[in-house]
């Protein structure tokens, strides 16, 4: 039995960042505890699921305390028969002190992901981040020290004031850190965001120059030895994000808490964004029919620089699948869009730019 990827969503944040549309909110010492409590009535509600990879995102699970971090990972390693693997916590460096790293490796986290977002002071206090390029550089040491070695930055791009030199600064800081894995994001402006509501007076580069940004950031990354593997994602050898390539590669995962979507069985289904609700039944789900359909297996798969394979298309579906999107692909091939050997087909550098167009065209 294939072994699954499981999803921890911690939902308490210091301070909402003006850009952010996750389900998140500030919380007491109380309300953590009482969502530790629902987590766990969640976890142990599940049985016969073994899984390779735990990850912990949010909101700022950093914020949710050492000791309720320790068993959370403690009673999902037991529950989830986890032995050896990927486990993955979400941490902002403004809540990252040497307990917290201490803590965390002691039960087996052996990858940290980290919003640096910007190394630019001014840019990083636009985006509401509260410590400084020195206290990330500080967090990231702390880590290195205690033996988590993958570590895993996000960089934004397109963010206001943002030029082509200071994202190149941003970039120098991240390859000198020793991280292992870089996420870097073309800024969106979310609805229900402090963003969205002043986007008309933000200094926000223009879509040529944020296009530009995007091709320097791969160039650059790839020259410092980070292969691009996914449209936002790059990384060492060997150090991909083995949880998150679960749902590129349309393989199954549990989410827990509430936002949180599942994949377990060939159905989907989630908890809705509500956190009383959560409390008071974290085992109830809200279903989202069916998954694995070639359609999804094929957009999930196109994200990835590798794209799309004749062989694992023929296996998974029908040759005749592969056949008819390499057809409807033909133009963008063309067009230098998209590149194929006639056994794979995939997105160059400037169609991933284009992607979500380009999949609602050829899908």
């Amino acid at each position: 039995m294939m072994k699954k990827g499981v999803y921890i969503h911690i939902p308490f944040c210091q301070t909402k960042c003006p850009y952010c549309d996750f389900y998140s909110m500030r919380g007491t010492d109380e309300k953590k505890d009482m969502y530790l409590d629902a987590l766990n009535k969640e976890i142990f509600s599940h049985e016969n699921i073994s899984a390779d990879t735990i990850y912990l995102g949010g909101g700022t699970p950093s914020v949710f305390g050492k000791d309720r971090l320790k068993t959370l990972i403690e009673n999902a390693k037991k529950q989830f028969h986890f032995s050896e693997g990927e486990i993955t916590v979400e941490v902002n460096p403004s809540s990252c002190d040497e307990e917290l790293i201490e803590t965390l490796a002691s039960v087996g986290v052996n990858r940290i992901s980290m919003g640096l977002q910007s190394a630019i002071d001014s840019e990083r206090k636009i985006l509401g981040r509260h410590s400084n390029t020195e206290k990330v550089k500080k967090s990231i040491d702390l880590c290195q020290k205690n033996g988590i070695v993958n570590i895993s930055l996000d960089v934004m791009l397109g963010v206001p004031e943002q030029t082509k030199e200071s994202l190149e600064k941003t970039l120098e800081f991240v390859v000198n850190s020793g991280a292992k894995h870089v996420s870097a994001y073309i800024l969106k402006i979310e609805e229900n965001t402090l963003f969205f509501r002043r986007q008309n007076t933000l200094p926000l580069p223009d879509e040529d120059a944020v296009c530009d940004m995007y091709e320097f950031t791969c160039d650059y990354l790839e020259k410092a030895g980070f292969r691009q593997y996914e449209i936002s994602n790059f990384s060492k050898e060997n150090h991909e994000s083995k949880h998150n390539l679960k749902y590129w590669n349309s393989e199954e995962y549990l989410g827990i808490g509430p936002a949180a979507h599942s994949y377990l069985d060939g159905k989907r289904f989630y908890h809705d964004r509500n956190f009383e609700k959560y409390l008071k039944n974290p085992t109830e789900y809200i279903p989202d029919g069916d998954g694995g359909s070639f359609e999804e297996y094929a957009m999930l798969k196109l994200r990835l620089t590798k794209g799309l394979s004749l062989r694992d298309v023929s296996e998974n579906f029908s040759k005749e699948n592969f056949e008819n999107i390499l057809k409807n692909s033909e133009k963008f091939i063309r067009m230098k869009l998209m590149n194929s050997d006639g056994e794979n087909l995939y997105f160059t550098r400037q169609g991933f730019l284009l992607s979500n167009t380009i999949l609602s065209e050829i899908i």
